[in-house]
């Protein structure tokens, strides 16, 4: 497969057995048409946001190589998601699986379906320090070096769990 475009995708679990959720989800990403997973950060422990009367989350960053467009490879990270038993209640609920597209190579696009770069990447340690293990040069569209934003979060609780 040729290189494509490079994606970043965000993965956490708190419902189920989180961590062979995860590493199964990983396999599933490298599975879409036209992707390979080319990197993973370790896993990392989160306290949760928002709804925080549940379980803690592990959460990782892939990254990836994919052919496909950016909605065409949401669309898939929605299917693996339903096939880990994802449920949509409520904003912030507990889940098997989460899988957010990032970053789509430097695309910046805001629809119904789809915005990136991730509306919320930049306030979510759980989000920055696996994606910045990763690729610690990483820029965000619109917002300059993703490092720039850990200040911000610094009082978020989270640490490394083990590798991915």
């Amino acid at each position: 497969m040729s290189a494509g475009t490079r994606a970043y995708v965000a993965l956490g679990a708190n419902l189920g057995d989180p961590v062979p959720t995860l590493r199964a989800a990983v396999a599933d990403l490298g599975a879409l048409p036209g992707t390979s997973v080319v990197i993973r950060s370790s896993l990392y422990r989160s306290a949760p946001v928002g709804l925080v009367n549940q379980p803690d989350f592990f959460n990782a960053v892939v990254a990836v190589d994919t052919s496909l467009p950016a909605l065409d490879l949401l669309r898939g990270l929605l299917a693996v998601e339903a096939r880990h038993g994802r449920v949509r209640s409520v904003p912030n609920a507990p889940r098997t699986l989460d899988l957010d597209l990032l970053l789509h190579g430097d695309q910046a696009c805001s629809s119904a379906e789809l915005i990136l770069p991730h509306p919320r990447m930049h306030e979510r340690a759980f989000v920055l320090l696996p994606l910045l293990e990763i690729a610690p040069d990483v820029w965000i569209p619109g917002r300059g070096p993703a490092r720039e934003a850990l200040p911000a979060v610094a009082g978020q609780a989270i640490a490394r769990a083990e590798a991915l």
